[in-house]
């Protein structure tokens, strides 16, 4: 009976699938002028005067009751923020606490839902040359603003424009490429000191093999605190700036104290240079002491960026940290040194649209403490030195879209494939053995919405024996539908399902699964071990027009089920399930980030579980989609 109704559950979650609900489609096609979505209107046949003969309307966008109480809700919105910034102005205390608490407004930047291929502005420009290529850089407050505003921009250092142009990927007298543009796009919002930024290409009246183009920018508010709880007493305070002086770079300044005691536990300072002398190379930096934890970590890299570019990296851990034994349940502190170095190679390929590559990597880890260790225990802690090589086939393209991470701001997904095989070689403290790996993804814009699925296979051969030990498989599947209309409200379903198993393991910590905050039951506490897991998480999110004060308001319901344990047939493992629901709430005036408030329970075979009834976070559980090659890796097993 629990089992017919936790599979009652999942049905329900998947309902907004089936709903009949208008969705938006990926692209639309124009034919002489008219979109096939739009409907031809002649003025006389309005209640509205308008200034011209005709009108073209969209379906969605047609003249309904909802959207006018929309815009008067946002009317009135308008007025009562109005109105407490002109009394805020007339005392100092007041027009302080108003600059603490509110921001700009930020509209949306892209239609409601609608998938766009922004590459398709630039392409009457195709083939032509580049002129000139001018910046405008806007402050993070409006220069009108009052006198807080003023002085919050005079005390940000604007980020200086030799960053911004290092940034482009296209500079005078090259010829416009559209996808060049848009991925340039991305990677200049992906900046944390750009807010935003945007292109415009303007034809050369002397010349029309020429274009100017003008790249207009706003920074971003880039100094934040940060804080954190710890076990035993251990806290940690720290303040950070990514964009220090207007570099683009970024210092952060960690404080670590007892708060039982107000013992201190040391410093740990990091720098980040996201391109190093416009060499597109990123460069980190970090050192310190926590308590009994330690590090210095170095790391310089590049990735790529191009379809036909390269990638190089090297890094370097010096690392003494407690580690969790999860087959011992308890910590022991673990002290290692790490040496990554890596590179590959790609290069496109136009008739098959995609791009070729070949990557190499060598690394090798040093322990100077560790727990107990043989051949057959705790692999994870063992010396090694590794050498492996990939070589596949890869696509990315990036489309505009929205209200899937945010609440209407203009975002970036990438569609395309990566399809690798690596292998390698590993000469281990105890042994030394072959490594052979196959993985695939593949995702895009469907009429169903979004789907990307892929799985990564691995396993270690013994050279001496030809024994097979350690293989792994991980599946990863992920979808989420397209906007749906429902009265006033926007909704969207989200999905997501991970299949992980492994055969041939070893014993010890790191070889065997646990539910994680990643593929896991989102408030389960259950400490459960296995070496064959399966999740499915699903939401349902809810887009309300309601803005009370100015938020913007979400609510989501969650439901998800997992199963764990040591058969090879995962559906006789132990089951678990959570499910619940959460509200997140935006305001574009505020500093703050989105704040996101989940309640739920947990249950299993067995009856309730251990359960984080109540959590309060500013994050989601999605992630970015990309297809990127990156250096060879060992299939994932945790």
């Amino acid at each position: 009976m629990f089992t017919r109704c936790c599979i009652g559950l999942l049905l329900l979650s998947l309902l907004p699938v089936a709903i009949a609900a208008r969705t938006t489609p990926p692209r639309d096609a124009v034919r002489h002028g008219v979109r096939p979505d739009t409907i031809l209107l002649r003025a006389a046949e309005l209640t509205v005067g308008l200034p011209c003969d005709s009108a073209y309307l969209r379906r969605r966008d047609s003249v309904r009751c909802h959207d006018s109480l929309r815009l008067r809700a946002e009317e009135r919105n308008r007025r009562l923020y109005d109105s407490i910034r002109s009394k805020t102005t007339r005392r100092a205390v007041p027009r302080m606490l108003y600059r603490m608490l509110f921001v700009n407004p930020q509209l949306d930047t892209t239609t409601i839902g609608r998938v766009t291929d922004e590459s398709r502005r630039f392409e009457r420009y195709s083939g032509r040359r580049i002129g000139e290529v001018s910046i405008v850089r806007e402050p993070v407050f409006d220069s009108g603003g009052n006198w807080l505003e003023r002085t919050g921009n005079k005390l940000h250092v604007m980020t200086r424009e030799r960053v911004l142009r290092r940034d482009l990927l296209f500079g005078a007298g090259d010829t416009i490429a559209p996808e060049l543009l848009v991925r340039n796009l991305q990677l200049l919002r992906s900046r944390a000191y750009v807010s935003d930024a945007t292109l415009e290409l303007t034809p050369d009246p002397h010349d029309t093999t020429r274009v100017t183009v003008t790249l207009r920018t706003r920074d971003s508010w880039t100094i934040s605190a940060d804080g954190a709880l710890h076990g035993e007493g251990r806290t940690m305070a720290g303040l950070s700036d990514a964009n220090i002086l207007g570099t683009g770079n970024r210092l952060s300044v960690a404080t670590h104290f007892s708060r039982n005691d107000f013992g201190y536990g040391g410093n740990i300072v990091a720098y980040d240079v996201p391109n190093l002398f416009g060499t597109f190379y990123k460069a980190n930096l970090s050192a310190g002491r926590d308590f009994y934890n330690s590090e210095l970590r170095i790391g310089v890299s590049k990735e790529f960026i191009l379809p036909t570019d390269y990638e190089a990296g090297m890094a370097y851990d010096n690392v003494k940290a407690k580690y969790y034994l999860v087959d011992r349940d308890t910590t022991d502190l673990v002290k290692s040194k790490r040496f990554d170095l890596w590179a590959g190679r790609s290069r496109y390929i136009p008739s098959i649209r995609s791009s070729v590559f070949l990557t190499a990597r060598y690394g090798f880890a040093r322990f100077l403490r560790r727990p107990y260790v043989s051949k057959r225990y705790n692999p994870a802690f063992h010396d090694t030195d590794d050498a492996l090589l990939g070589l596949g086939l890869y696509r990315e393209k990036f489309y505009t879209t929205n209200m899937i991470y945010g609440f209407g701001t203009r975002e970036y997904l990438a569609t395309g494939y990566r399809a690798e095989v690596t292998g390698g070689y590993s000469w281990r403290e105890f042994g030394e053995d072959i490594y052979l790996g196959l993985s695939y993804k593949v995702g895009g814009f469907t009429r169903a919405g979004y789907l990307m699925g892929g799985f990564a296979l691995g396993s270690f051969i013994d050279a001496a024996t030809g024994e097979w030990t350690q293989s792994a498989v991980d599946v990863d599947l992920r979808w989420f539908s397209p906007l749906y209309v429902w009265r006033r409200s926007h909704i969207r379903q989200f999905m997501a399902l991970n299949y992980t198993q492994g055969w041939n393991r070893l014993e010890g910590s790191d070889e065997v699964l646990r539910f994680t905050a990643r593929d896991g039951l989102s408030m389960l506490k259950e400490d459960i071990m296995g070496t064959n897991r399966m999740v499915l998480n699903t939401e349902t999110v809810f887009f309300t027009p309601y803005q009370p004060l100015g938020f913007r308001v979400a609510l989501f319901g969650f439901a998800d089920f997992g199963l764990l344990g040591r058969d090879a047939n995962v559906f006789r493992n132990s089951f678990y399930s959570t499910f619940g629901f959460g509200v997140r709430l935006r305001n574009e005036r505020l500093v703050f980030s989105t704040i996101q408030l989940r309640l739920g329970v947990a249950v299993g075979k067995g009856g309730w579980g251990d359960c984080r009834y109540f959590q309060a976070s500013n994050g989601t559980r999605l992630e970015q989609y990309r297809y990127l090659p990156q250096r060879p890796e060992i299939v994932r097993f945790r």
